[in-house]
């Protein structure tokens, strides 16, 4: 049986844009006021969904800033 070999100098980078767009959502989800549903449960949307539930977040969970 062969291993597959992971070109981790091509995954780093993804990896770390990843990172950082979870890591912004759960910043502004801390900071904003949102709508449609508990802070606690958009926060597991965008841990468990990425990259769709940071999106939808952004998109339609949040109140517009002022």
């Amino acid at each position: 049986m062969e291993s597959i070999e992971i070109p981790w100098a091509a995954v780093a980078p993804l990896l770390v844009l990843v990172l950082a767009f979870v890591g912004y959502c759960l910043f502004d989800l801390s900071r904003s006021e949102v709508k449609h549903l508990p802070r606690w449960a958009w926060g597991l949307i965008c841990v468990l969904s990425i990259p769709l539930g940071g999106i939808i977040y952004l998109l339609v969970g949040r109140e517009p800033r002022s």
